[in-house]
């Protein structure tokens, strides 16, 4: 993904001093074009309510027998709130589990150790992505 990034991201792209809420809807729509390639394999949805709130993207299996269900919450790290680009990362996972975005996956009868959670933070053309429980 850093690769990526920095290879073709431009700093008009992740803004200058930019609001709250646009830079993440780039980076959404980015990781949701990457993930398109996926459709053979998941059902690939985005901003869904689950549990008590709204995931950023999830991907179902087609195959629940070979692929894992994934939910991903993406965060812009923000300088006075976070010191590092994991703790956004943390911030992102602790909201996956506090809302229970999970909960989707879990009535459709995907089972609890098939479902993973990753936590995406960004800063410019940095990323840095963690796993949760």
């Amino acid at each position: 993904m850093n690769r990526v990034a920095m290879a073709a991201f431009s700093y008009f792209d992740t803004g200058k001093a930019p609001s709250r809420e646009e830079p993440e809807r780039f980076y959404h729509g980015f990781v949701l074009g990457l993930m398109t390639e996926l459709s053979g394999r998941y059902i690939l949805t985005s901003n869904r309510e689950s549990g008590f709130g709204r995931y950023d993207v999830m991907l179902e299996p087609l195959n629940r027998d070979t692929d894992a269900g994934i939910i991903m919450e993406f965060k812009v790290f923000r300088p006075g709130k976070e010191n590092s680009l994991k703790d956004t990362v943390e911030a992102a996972l602790d909201q996956i589990e506090k809302k229970r975005y999970k909960t989707a996956l879990l009535s459709k009868g995907i089972a609890q150790e098939r479902i993973r959670a990753y936590g995406f933070a960004f800063c410019g053309k940095k990323i840095l992505i963690g796993r949760g429980k």
